[in-house]
Formats: C-alpha cells, sequence, structure tokens
C-alpha cells in the first residue's frame, strides 16, 4: 500500500439497514447522547423506506464496512417542525452517531461531519447547518467547535436540555472546520 488511508464514505440508508440502525440504536453510547425515547422515537422500520427530499438517511462505512449514521435535513421542510416553523430557508441540520463503542475516537466523526457538509452545502441556497448536542454532552460541544460550529445558546427540545451550534456557509468556506 502507499500510505493512502481507506476513507469514510456515506450510502443511502435502506430497510436492509433497518437491523444493523436498531442494534446502534440501543449501544449505550448512542442512547446517552439521544435524549428522551419516547420524544426521539425515529420509527426506523417506516422512515427507513421513505423516501422525502427534505430529508437524507446515511450510513456511513469505512473500507466498506458500516460504521455509522448521519441524517440531514431541511429544517424548514421536515414535517415534524422540531426545529420550529420559522426557520429560514434551506436550512439545514445534522444528526450524527458512530455504531460501536469500539469505533469512537478515530477520526470517523470528523470524515462523516465534513462529508455531511458537503451535501448540505451543495445547495447553493443552504446558509447554514444545526446541530443540538445535549446541554450536558460537553465532549460533543468540543468536537462541534473544532469542526467550526458557534454556539447559538440553549434550548429544550420536548424533555432534552440541548445547545444549539450553527455552522454558516461563510464559515465553513473561510475553512474553520479545519482549525
Amino acid at each position: 500500500m502507499t500510505g493512502l488511508q481507506p476513507m469514510i464514505r456515506l450510502r443511502p440508508a435502506t430497510p436492509h439497514d433497518l437491523s444493523l440502525i436498531l442494534k446502534w440504536d440501543e449501544q449505550p453510547h448512542v442512547r446517552d447522547v439521544s435524549g428522551d425515547d419516547e420524544w426521539n422515537d425515529w420509527d426506523w422500520g417506516n422512515q427507513l423506506g421513505r423516501d422525502v427530499p427534505w430529508r437524507e438517511f446515511l450510513i456511513a462505512e469505512f473500507d466498506d464496512r458500516p460504521i455509522g449514521f448521519v441524517q440531514t435535513i431541511d429544517c424548514r421542510e421536515e414535517e415534524s417542525h422540531y426545529w420550529g416553523t420559522d426557520c429560514p430557508e434551506h436550512s439545514q441540520a445534522i444528526d450524527i452517531w458512530i455504531g460501536e463503542a469500539d469505533e469512537l475516537g478515530k477520526g470517523y466523526g470528523t470524515q462523516m461531519m465534513r462529508l455531511a457538509f458537503e451535501r448540505c452545502f451543495a445547495n447553493p441556497l443552504c446558509q447554514h447547518i444545526l446541530i443540538d448536542p445535549m446541554a450536558d454532552n460537553f465532549s460533543a460541544h468540543r468536537f462541534y467547535e473544532s469542526l467550526g460550529f458557534e454556539l447559538l445558546g440553549p434550548r429544550r427540545f420536548g424533555p432534552d436540555n440541548c445547545l444549539v451550534y450553527q455552522l454558516t456557509r461563510a464559515r465553513w468556506r473561510s475553512g474553520a472546520q479545519n482549525a
């Protein structure tokens, strides 16, 4: 080998991924960052086969091996209005997790997020990306800040206390996520 490292790639999640996603969804490190189970019921069995223009469900693969999950959504168009009804047009949000605990700390999350940024900002009308880690998830705060996200402030989503962060297109273009 010439020193090239296998890279992360994102592919659409399909109903064939259901058992894997359900397994990951039960992992303690995923449950710890997911918030209240009743509030955050993803309804995987019905949602995985549903193609809607405002969302992407993606499986992250490292060397052709599934290692994580990414969701991108249009905040304004998303049907539950999780982000509210006054979101700017074309704003995006990202959810991400690594499936197995032994895959944490290997840099996969950073690669997954950068690929998600490219997908979101591929729409020239998208001017910012939002994320909402739990307020007490300090490692997630550091991670997102290292990628260029700036804190907007606290927000309660259902029973969950979160912090909302934003990455603007201008900050992304400036290379802040490479700092």
